[in-house]
C-alpha cells in the first residue's frame, strides 16, 4: 500500500517507534497504538513486530524493502494484525503528522538555531501558560523523528503550539517545515554544531531558514550577520510578506534592546516596531539574556503586552535543567531527578527511562500536578492514570490539589498530599527501600527538597556520566562493524569508573550482545541489579565457581590448570552425567588464545591437547574463542596485528575441527574496530571507546566525552607575591594572585602528579593552573584571570578539559584517569 493510502486517523491513535517503550497491552484511553517500524543506521524496528504483537499491538506500518520472504511469512502468522506497507515508515509518520497539523488554525511558534532552542521553548511556555493551552516539544525532541512525535498530540483544546526543529544535513528541514507549519519563527543563534554536515555556515543558515518559508513573523538577532544576510537574500525572496523583527543591543535593528545590570539580575528594555517594554530577569550571562529577549519579543507578538503581567512573569524565570539525572539514593534506592519538564509527553519519556533501570527494584513515582499540558483536568488526570498504570508504576505519591481531587482515577497503589511539605513530614519517604524513584514535578512544588531526602552522598564533587554520549559512542562502533557482528562491552573496573550497573542497564536497553567483567563479584553485582545479558568473567578463580553457576556467569578459560579445576568443580556439583541421568547443563565457557600479548591464554602448541580435552568433555560448551591485539592503537604495530590475526584464525580453526561446531570468534578491541575493521569476525569487544576515548587517534572527533569530573570552590584568598601555598611551601607565588581551594584531592582520584601547575581546570570559561601540591581532599588553583566566586563550579576533566591531554601531562593513559576516580565521588547519570 502506498504512503498516501494510509488510512490512519491521527486523532485516534498513539504512534509507537520504539518497541522497548511497550510493557503490556497498549491501550491509551480512546487511542490505539500504531507501531511505525523504522529502519535506521543502528536499528531495525521490523525485528520486533512479533514481540509487540504479543504485547497486544495490532497496527503496524512497515517498509517494503524490509519485507523479505521470511518476514512476510512472520507477519502472516499474526492473524488480526493490520499491516500498512510503505516505502519509508519515517516518511509515512512525517506525512501523517503534517496532515494532522493542517487541521488546526492556531498560532504555532517554530524555533531553530544552533543553541538555545529548548530553553527558549520552555521559557516561552512558562510565560504564556496562563493565556494559552499549549502543546510543545517534550525536552529536545527536534529531530526528523522527534518533531512528528511532538506535533502528533495536538488536539482541539490547544490554542498554541511551540515546537523546535534541528537539522544535521541539507534537505532535512523541508519535512520539518511541513509538520510544524509555524506562523511565528524564532532563529536563536548560529554556531559550529553540525558544521560537518554542510558545505559552509552559509548553507546551514539557508537550510534552517526553510522552516520559515510560510511564516508570518520571524524574530532573530541582527548581530548574527550570516543569519541577517541570508534572510534578506533568500527568505524574503520566497516569503516577501513575512514580518521581520530583528533586534540588537549594539547596532541598528527593528527593535533596539538594552541590557542593564540590576541587583539580582538584568533589566531588558525593548523599543521599536511598536513596542516599548521593560522587564527584569534573574540572569546576567549573555546567553540567558539573548534567550530571554527572544521570549519577550515572541510574547509581545502573541498579544501578551500588559507590562505589569510581563514583569511579574519574567521575574519568575529560572534556569532550565534539560536533562534526566540518575543518582544513587539512600536505602539502596536509585533516584531519577526530572523536575524541569512538566507535561504529559515529558512524563511518558521519564517513565520510559524509569523502566530502563533495574527491573528487580520497585518502580516509584513522585508526581505533582501537571501545569503545562493544554488539557482539561477531567481529561488530563485519567490520561495520567492510564499512563502510570501502563508503564508499570508500583507506588505513586501525588502532590497538589488537582492530584488529590482526581485521586479516584488512579488504579496503582498511591498516596496523595496537598503540598510538598506534607509529603516530607510523612513517614512514607523513610519506608521506601530497594526502589527506583522518579521525582517529577512543576517548579512551584520545590521538589529539590524531595530529591535531597533521597540522595545518598553529599560530597560536592561529582562525576557526571552523559548517557546520550554513551549511546552515541556505542552507535559509532556499531556502525563500524555492521549489524551482522555482535558486540561485547567491557564493564569491568566499575565500567571504567563510570558506574557498572547504570552503564550495563543502558547497554541492556540498547540490546548489546554480551558484557564482560574482570571478576565474578562484578558479575554478581550486575545480576543483583537486574542485568540479564550474558556476562563473561575474565579472571574467574576456583573460589568464585559457585557464584558463576548461581548467577549464570560465563568463565574465561585460559590455562589447562583452570580447565581442570572447572571440570573438577562440575563433577563435584554433579553437573556432569552420572549413571544414566544427565545433570544440568554446564555454563558456556570462553577460550582465550595467546597470539602475542603473552599475558593469559593458550599458545598454539597447546591446541592439540586442548582440542582433545574439549572433545572428551562435550558438556563443556565453548561460547567463544578469542584473543587480544597487542598494538592495535598504533600504526607501527599493524604488521604484528596482522600476524596475530593469522595465528588466531589458525588456532580457532583447529579448535573448531575438534569441537564440531564454530564458537563465536572475537579479536578486536576499541582501537582495532577503527584501525582494523576487516578483522571484525563474529564479535568485537568494546571498551575504552565507549567511554569517549578513541585510542587509535584515527577518528577522535567521532566519539564524545562521557564523564565530566566536577567540584566547587570552597574558599578564595587574595595572596601577595612571594607567599606560598600548600604543603612543603611548594606553591610559591610569582605575583599577587587570587587562590581558590577546591573540594577535591587525590583521595577522590585527582592525581597528585597534577599539582604545581601541571594540571589545569576549567572555571567560568578559563583554564586555571593548580598551585602547590594536591592534598588528600583539597586542591588549590590560581583564579586571578577569572571573576569566580566561592561556590562556583569547576571542571577537572570533561568536554572543556581533554582527558587524553590530562593523562599525557602526567605520563599515563586515559584508562588510569577514568578508573582512578574514587567511589566516594558521587556518580550522576544524565540524559538530555
Amino acid at each position: 500500500m502506498a504512503i498516501q493510502e494510509l488510512e490512519i486517523n491521527t486523532a485516534g491513535v498513539y504512534p509507537l517507534t520504539d518497541s522497548r517503550q511497550v510493557l503490556s497491552a497498549t491501550k491509551y484511553g480512546p487511542a490505539e497504538a500504531v507501531f511505525f517500524a523504522i529502519r535506521g543506521e543502528h536499528h531495525d524496528g521490523h525485528r520486533f513486530i512479533t514481540e509487540l504483537y504479543q504485547k497486544n499491538v495490532r497496527q503496524f506500518v512497515v517498509e517494503t524493502a524490509a519485507l523479505t520472504p521470511e518476514r512476510r511469512h512472520e507477519l502472516a502468522q499474526l492473524p488480526d494484525a493490520r499491516i500498512w506497507e510503505v516505502g519509508s515508515s519515517l516518511q509515512a509518520l512525517q506525512e501523517l503528522a503534517a496532515r494532522h497539523r493542517s487541521r488546526f488554525n492556531i498560532p504555532v511558534v517554530g524555533i531553530t538555531g544552533s543553541n538555545g532552542k529548548t530553553i527558549v521553548k520552555e521559557w516561552l511556555a512558562q510565560v504564556l501558560a496562563p493565556d494559552f493551552r499549549i502543546q510543545k516539544s517534550p525536552k529536545s525532541y527536534n529531530s526528523q523523528l522527534g518533531v512528528p512525535l511532538s506535533v502528533w498530540p495536538l488536539n482541539d483544546q490547544h490554542t498554541l503550539g511551540i515546537f523546535e526543529a534541528g537539522i544535521s544535513k541539507p534537505a532535512e528541514m523541508q519535512a520539518l517545515q511541513s509538520i510544524i507549519q509555524p506562523t511565528i519563527g524564532i532563529f536563536t543563534t548560529i554556531g559550529s554544531a553540525h558544521d560537518e554536515g554542510f558545505r559552509s555556515r552559509k548553507q546551514k543558515v539557508a537550510e534552517k531558514l526553510r522552516l520559515f518559508r510560510q511564516a508570518e513573523t520571524l524574530i532573530y538577532r541582527k548581530s548574527y550577520a550570516e543569519i541577517d544576510e541570508e534572510i534578506h537574500l533568500l527568505l524574503k525572496a520566497v516569503n516577501p510578506s513575512i514580518r521581520l523583527l530583528s533586534w540588537a543591543v549594539d547596532q541598528p535593528a527593528d527593535v533596539a534592546v538594552s541590557w542593564t545590570a540590576q541587583n539580582g539580575g538584568t533589566r531588558i528594555g525593548l523599543e521599536g516596531a511598536g513596542y516599548d517594554v521593560q522587564v527584569q530577569v534573574p540572569f546576567s550571562d549573555a546567553a540567558s539574556l539573548e534567550n530571554a529577549t527572544h521570549v519577550l519579543l515572541a510574547t509581545l507578538v502573541l498579544g501578551v503586552t500588559d507590562e505589569t503581567v510581563l514583569r511579574e512573569r519574567f521575574a519568575r524565570l529560572r534556569p532550565v535543567s534539560m536533562r534526566l539525572e540518575l543518582k544513587e539514593g539512600t536505602h539502596r534506592n536509585l533516584l531519577i531527578d526530572d523536575t524541569y519538564n512538566n507535561d504529559l509527553a515529558g512524563l511518558s519519556i521519564a517513565l520510559d527511562f524509569l523502566n530502563q533501570q533495574d527491573s528487580s527494584r520497585r518502580k516509584v513515582l513522585v508526581l505533582s500536578d501537571l501545569l503545562e499540558t493544554g488539557m482539561k483536568p477531567d481529561e488530563l488526570y485519567p490520561a495520567i492514570a492510564r499512563l502510570v498504570a501502563e508503564k508499570g508504576v508500583e507506588l505513586l505519591m501525588g502532590i497538589g490539589p488537582e492530584m488529590r481531587r482526581y485521586q479516584s482515577v488512579f488504579t496503582v497503589p498511591a498516596h496523595f498530599y496537598a503540598t510538598t511539605d506534607e509529603l516530607l513530614q510523612s513517614d512514607l519517604l523513610n519506608e521506601i527501600t530497594d526502589s527506583v524513584i522518579l521525582v517529577k514535578g512543576a517548579r512551584r512544588f520545590s521538589f529539590e527538597s524531595v530529591v535531597a531526602r533521597f540522595v545518598q552522598k553529599s560530597h560536592r564533587t561529582v562525576l557526571e556520566i552523559n548517557l546520550d554520549a554513551l549511546t552515541h559512542n556505542l552507535n559509532f562502533y556499531r556502525n563500524k562493524v555492521g549489524p551482522q557482528t555482535k558486540i561485547m562491552v567491557m564493564v569491568k573496573a566499575f565500567a571504567y569508573g563510570s558506574g557498572s550497573a547504570e552503564v550495563a542497564g543502558l547497554l541492556q536497553h540498547h540490546r548489546v550482545d554480551y558484557l564482560a567483567v574482570a571478576y565474578a563479584d562484578e558479575g554478581v553485582a550486575l545480576r543483583e541489579n537486574g542485568i540479564q545479558l550474558p556476562i563473561m568473567v575474565m579472571n574467574p578463580a576456583p573460589e568464585s565457581f559457585r557464584q558463576l553457576v548461581d548467577y549464570q556467569l560465563e568463565p574465561e578459560v585460559y590455562s589447562f590448570r583452570m580447565l581442570d579445576e572447572w571440570l573438577q568443580f562440575l563433577r563435584n556439583e554433579r553437573q556432569l552425567k552420572t549413571d544414566e541421568q544427565p545433570g544440568p547443563a554446564a555454563l558456556p565457557i570462553h577460550i582465550k588464545l595467546d597470539t602475542g600479548m603473552h599475558r593469559l591464554g593458550f599458545l598454539l602448541h597447546d591446541l592439540l591437547a586442548l582440542g582433545q580435552l574439549l572433545k572428551a568433555n562435550p558438556v563443556l560448551r565453548v561460547a567463544s574463542v578469542f584473543s587480544h591485539l597487542v598494538g592495535s592503537d598504533e600504526a607501527e604495530h599493524t604488521p604484528f596485528s596482522q600476524e596475530q590475526y593469522r595465528e588466531f584464525m589458525e588456532g580457532s580453526s583447529q579448535l573448531e575441527s575438534w569441537l564440531g561446531y564454530r564458537p563465536l570468534r572475537h579479536l578486536l578491541n576499541s582501537a582495532g574496530i577503527v584501525r582494523l575493521p576487516e578483522y571484525k569476525l563474529d564479535m568485537v569487544r568494546l571498551g575504552i571507546g565507549l567511554y569517549g576515548v578513541e585510542v587509535s587517534k584515527l577518528e577522535p572527533q567521532q566519539v564524545q566525552p562521557v564523564g565530566t569530573l566536577k567540584t566547587v570552590i570552597s574558599q578564595i584568598k587574595d595572596l601577595k607575591a612571594g607567599e606560598t601555598v600548600g604543603y612543603s611551601r611548594r606553591g610559591v607565588l610569582s605575583r599577587d594572585a587570587r587562590i581558590a581551594t577546591l573540594a577535591i584531592g587525590y583521595a577522590d582520584g585527582y592525581d597528585r602528579r597534577l599539582g604545581n601547575g601541571v594540571g589545569q581546570v576549567w572555571v567560568n570559561g578559563v583554564l586555571c593552573p593548580t598551585v602547590g601540591s594536591i592534598c588528600m581532599d583539597m586542591t588549590m588553583i590560581d583564579i586571578t584571570e577569572t571573576s569566580a566566586q566561592e561556590g562556583d563550579e569547576v571542571i577537572l576533566f570533561g568536554p572543556p578539559v581533554s582527558i587524553t591531554e590530562l593523562a599525557a601531562r602526567i605520563g599515563t593513559i586515559p584508562y588510569e584517569i577514568l578508573t582512578g576516580v574514587s567511589e566516594r565521588v558521587k556518580r550522576v547519570f544524565y540524559k538530555e
